[in-house]
């Protein structure tokens, strides 16, 4: 969300939708930084429940901050790609598959970046024994702060890709947190792979329910897949069953 009105912002001043795109995510990546160091890092240790609290609190904070500052009206972005084509009989735009590429393209970056970037493998060190890497000398505090600034600014690039499809209000991101989560459970948690191929998964069973009842009904589709993957497999429907 605050991702998307800096975009907006940044737009509004320039005129170019690319150069918004990253001024957008730096400066995100940046206050996620501030963000981890000055309110999450005190809160390490402590009831994961405190954490749940403490970020749901900053996302309310950060709504009425938006809301005061741009208005309560949706801003729409121009899109930097125009034109469309047909697929199967459809008129279908050139900037969603310009949005899927950028999106695919950000999601291989940051693959490639954990499986083989020496940053990457020691955060997936210090994912699975904080306390064994940092006695092998990683800088775990650092990794923490590098973590948060990448998703903070991840978020942001997909709030100002998304601007131009639905514009840009406090509310651009409650919806996709929800989705994330389910998305996230149902993949396994930490699972990079895992969380792409049942974002795929979920989105054809929600595309395919909506065939039957109304868009907005074909969400409980995937609430009930959330259900039954925390019933029968709690740690995920794409983690490997362990030998």
């Amino acid at each position: 969300m605050l991702g998307a009105f800096v975009g907006a912002t940044t737009l509004g001043v320039t005129g170019n939708f690319w150069l918004a795109l990253i001024a957008a995510t730096l400066a995100i990546a940046a206050f996620g930084a501030i963000l981890q160091v000055s309110t999450l890092r005190p809160l390490l240790g402590r009831d994961p429940l405190t954490t749940i609290l403490a970020t749901f609190g900053i996302s309310l904070v950060l709504q009425k901050y938006a809301l005061w500052q741009w208005g309560p009206s949706a801003r729409k972005l121009q899109e930097p790609i125009t034109g469309q084509f047909s697929l199967f009989y459809l008129q279908y735009p050139w900037y969603r598959i310009a949005t899927a590429l950028i999106s695919a393209a950000i999601i291989g970056a940051l693959y490639l970046f954990l499986r083989y970037g020496k940053y990457g493998i020691w955060i997936r060190a210090a994912m699975q024994d904080r306390v064994m890497a940092q006695a092998m000398g990683i800088p775990v505090p650092s990794l923490h702060i590098g973590v948060f600034a990448i998703g903070a600014g991840m978020a942001a690039a997909s709030g100002v890709l998304f601007g131009p499809l639905a514009g840009v209000t406090q509310n651009i991101g409650a919806d996709f947190t929800l989705r994330a989560f389910i998305v996230v459970v149902v993949g396994g948690m930490g699972n990079l792979g895992g969380s792409i191929l049942a974002s795929i998964f979920i989105s054809l069973l929600e595309a395919y329910a909506s065939l039957i009842v109304s868009p907005s009904q074909a969400v409980i589709v995937s609430f009930v897949a959330l259900i039954l993957t925390l019933l029968f497999r709690p740690t995920g429907l794409f983690v490997p069953t362990p030998k």
